[in-house]
């Protein structure tokens, strides 16, 4: 029996479907976590076969420790994931630390967590990137500036999600930036690409293989739902565009990517830019090396009548998975932000839309400021549909009226 030690298992809240299906597959499933055991949910109380509780999982030695003692109780682990990119580098030091070979390792983060150095990996599979400039000083981002133009981008190197992402459109902004901003964080400045992200989604299995593929994409802006406090959407595709499918397989090979849950971005671009490329041409924006967030695996199980979650179990445990896809939709999610007037009420888009609904809850606080408070997931045969109901749901009163 292979011993599996999952960290956070209890978030994001949905994260426990994988510790079943591992344990379904006859996994010896270890979660480590910072809730306390009676606050678990019984599913997942039921998919673990022991839990170690720890005070907070940002305490490294606490960690180690809880590791060490169930490698003394279990033996040698296996596998150690969190599928999760705010652990990312943490699982990495401790599969480095107790010779857990199965994942990526400490020497391994720099070129999948930093933002600058994907860029060379990128440039090996023949995908263009955006121009950068490490933020130095005023003139060294003016001289960068003067190459590309305003606006620019301005993000941690080392981030997570859209946090600290700023669109900087003038002299006076930089000024207030390089003032503001936190001189022990390294930022990278990128030119402004007028784009809307496309992703590449994919399990991939020991050899570098794709055992499941889809993809997502985002209309609007992660850093402007997040700074503007704005309603998030964005969707699964019904099928993967062949030019995603290609840029997401590349690049796989590219980071010498195994047995992994991946979340791709990349830029299609909605006008011609030169230097990178045509309108509609898909172009790099960054990797990350676990699935994409929130609820977005129980959304690829909606628009692919599947079940990732077990996918990724069936790659951990036997190499391969057998599960079937099935029948193909849209898989849409609206996530609205409280305080906004809106022209149709809970009630009316139950109304309207329940047949199509999937999932309708509220968003953990700890997820909101990417993903709106409330969230409503439908999946629609035709994108038109979906369109409609984006169009409907999101319509406020201060708006102009729906046609």
């Amino acid at each position: 029996m292979k011993n599996v030690v999952f960290i956070s298992p209890n978030f994001p809240t949905n994260y426990w479907q994988f510790c079943r299906e591992l344990k379904n597959n006859g996994m010896n499933v270890l979660g480590i976590g910072d809730q306390p055991y009676d606050q678990l949910t019984s599913e997942l109380k039921d998919s673990l076969n022991e839990y170690y509780k720890v005070s907070s999982l940002e305490n490294e030695d606490e960690v180690y420790r809880a590791v060490a003692f169930l490698i003394f109780k279990h033996g040698r682990i296996d596998w150690l994931e969190s599928n999760n990119e705010y652990w990312l580098e943490k699982d990495a030091k401790l599969r480095t630390d107790f010779h857990i070979t199965s994942g990526f390792q400490t020497e391994d983060m720099p070129r999948i967590k930093f933002k600058s150095r994907m860029k060379e990996y990128y440039i090996k599979a023949g995908i263009p990137v955006a121009r950068h400039h490490m933020v130095d000083d005023l003139e060294g981002c003016l001289a960068f500036i003067k190459q590309v133009r305003y606006p620019v981008i301005t993000k941690p190197d080392n981030g997570v999600g859209a946090s600290h992402t700023y669109k900087i459109s003038n002299k006076k902004e930089l000024q207030t930036f390089l003032a503001q901003k936190d001189p022990a964080v390294s930022y990278i400045m990128e030119e402004f690409v007028d784009a809307e992200v496309n992703s590449y989604d994919a399990i991939i299995d020991a050899n570098g293989e794709p055992v499941f593929e889809t993809g997502n994409v985002t209309p609007n802006s992660i850093m402007d739902i997040v700074n503007n406090m704005d309603n998030s959407i964005y969707y699964i595709v019904k099928d993967l565009a062949d030019d995603t499918r290609a840029a997401g397989r590349a690049t796989v090979k590219s980071f010498g990517v195994k047995s992994r849950f991946v979340h791709f971005e990349f830029f299609r671009l909605l006008k011609d830019h030169k230097g990178l490329g045509k309108k509609g041409q898909i172009i790099a924006l960054e990797v990350n090396m676990r699935p994409c967030g929130g609820f977005s695996p129980d959304m690829m199980n909606f628009a692919n009548s599947t079940n990732v979650y077990k996918i990724w179990a069936d790659m951990i445990a036997f190499g391969r998975s057998t599960v079937p896809v099935g029948k193909h939709a849209f898989c849409a999610f609206a996530g609205l932000r409280d305080g906004k007037n809106f022209v149709m009420s809970h009630e009316d888009i139950m109304e309207k839309y329940g047949a199509n609904m999937k999932m309708v809850e509220r968003i953990p606080d700890a997820l909101s400021g990417a993903m709106g408070n409330q969230m409503y997931v439908a999946v629609f045969d035709t994108k038109e549909e979906m369109d409609s109901f984006y169009t409907h749901v999101l319509e406020c009163r201060d708006a102009e009226p729906s046609k």
